[in-house]
């Protein structure tokens, strides 16, 4: 344990703390729970923070055993950073925490991000709904992709390609998705613009609409 940041208490939490309790380490956590990310995207991803902070940040979480980088290597010759199986524990808590922070007052400025919006769809997933939503579908938001699969009670969402054809697609950006989610916008508003599009069977589609919007249900716009 690094020494210089330790509370030198040998609770759990505090011990927990040493490990992620800077400022911005959670936020890199978050940014990492759908799958790897580079340098850059995890900066574009976390307006306010300065490549110095995120690079020391980076190298102190990865001293702890809770991210790590990986070598991509040829032809793409860059480098991610992923969460470790240790890092990946943080989820259920991450998720537990932003649902709390729900409550606490919006900052006068600041959107939420799309890994951050598909959190709370995971955060918010009812698993007794889990038989009607059942199915894989992607989301392609400004060049991301996104896979969700619904089993028989529980919701994953990665930041990849579906394994075999999703059976609905939902193609947009991040301030429609932005817009659907705070119900400023409906589907079927968003389709006709071509601000969205949504490919698959009807009901697939439907399926994916109600997995997406469901979490955001009590949203005052």
């Amino acid at each position: 344990m690094n020494a210089r940041r330790s509370y030198g208490d040998a609770c759990g939490v505090a011990r927990g703390l040493d490990a992620i309790g800077e400022r911005w380490a959670l936020l890199v956590v978050r940014d990492l729970l759908l799958g790897p990310k580079r340098f850059n995207d995890l900066l574009s991803g976390l307006p306010g923070v300065s490549p110095n902070v995120l690079s020391q940040r980076l190298r102190e979480l990865a001293e702890e055993g809770v991210v790590e980088r990986r070598d991509l290597g040829a032809p793409a010759r860059v480098h991610v950073y992923e969460l470790t199986a240790w890092g990946r524990r943080l989820e259920p808590i991450l998720l537990q925490l932003g649902q709390w922070g729900n409550d606490a007052p919006s900052p006068p400025q600041g959107e939420l991000g799309l890994d951050s919006l598909l959190l709370s769809v995971k955060a918010g997933f009812d698993p007794s709904r889990a038989a009607e939503l059942r199915g894989v579908y992607e989301f392609h938001v400004d060049g991301e992709t996104y896979v969700a699969e619904v089993s028989a009670d529980s919701v994953r969402i990665d930041r990849r390609r579906a394994a075999e054809p999703p059976d609905a697609t939902i193609s947009t950006d991040l301030d429609t998705l932005r817009a659907l989610c705070a119900h400023q916008v409906t589907i079927a508003d968003a389709a006709r613009t071509g601000s969205a599009c949504l490919d698959g069977h009807e009901d697939a589609r439907q399926r994916l609409v109600d997995l997406l919007l469901a979490p955001f249900s009590g949203s005052d716009g």
